[in-house]
């Protein structure tokens, strides 16, 4: 899989290994991602792991574009590394969300079979975005595959187990989402260590319990 190398600004460089989600490129990320944490360039600043780019920022009185690029090309010749030991983490949710109804109509499902099929999913941190400690899950079963809803709803609470695009994501904050609430969790996501400020790491597993 060879990748697209794409500057931003004077401080950044996109390493581009695909153009939709693709498994292989999202495993293409994390292993240059990890590489790079084991043997960064002068200069590096952080390494931002999405679905199929990984953004490489560094200090632009130190490194430039070519440099940076050079590098990755080099750790991305050599074999790839081991994929580091991920993380297992256990989530209590609460399957009391105000959309399980309609939930269970488009999907074609009881409503007392959604929690089950939900834990059935085998989830991954995929990313980070949107909002701090959004971390984007992949892994929903098929069986809860919808899209978005053709609006959002504002004030959704922290802490709101939800689902769209083959996705699910534990909110942090109160906001509006478009996604389809299907309960919520006691979990704290973020954390108060400034070294490791959310609960989970891009390249985890999530497991979800379901909790009274």
């Amino acid at each position: 899989m060879t990748p697209r190398f794409l500057p931003v600004a004077d401080r950044a460089l996109m390493v581009e290994f695909a153009t939709t989600l693709d498994t292989a490129a999202h495993a293409a990320v994390l292993s240059l991602d990890r590489a790079l944490a084991a043997a960064p360039f002068a200069g590096f600043a952080e390494a931002v792991p999405a679905f199929v780019t990984l953004l490489v920022a560094f200090d632009p009185l130190v490194a430039d574009h070519a440099q940076a690029e050079g590098h990755l090309r080099a750790l991305l010749s050599h074999a790839r590394p081991a994929k580091a030991a991920a993380r297992t983490h256990t989530i209590p949710v609460t399957y009391d969300g105000p959309d399980l109804p309609e939930v269970a109509a488009r999907t074609a499902h009881a409503v007392s079979d959604i929690a089950e099929i939900h834990q059935s999913g085998g989830y991954e941190v995929a990313m980070y975005g949107f909002a701090p400690g959004y971390a984007y899950l992949s892994g929903l079963p098929v069986a809860l595959g919808l899209d978005r809803k053709p609006s959002p709803v504002r004030d959704v609470p922290a802490g709101s187990v939800i689902i769209a695009g083959g996705q699910c994501l534990i909110t942090t904050l109160t906001m509006p989402t478009g996604w389809w609430i299907i309960g919520h969790s006691t979990a704290r996501i973020l954390t108060d260590d400034p070294d490791h400020p959310f609960l989970f790491d891009v390249g985890d597993r999530i497991r979800f319990r379901a909790t009274p």
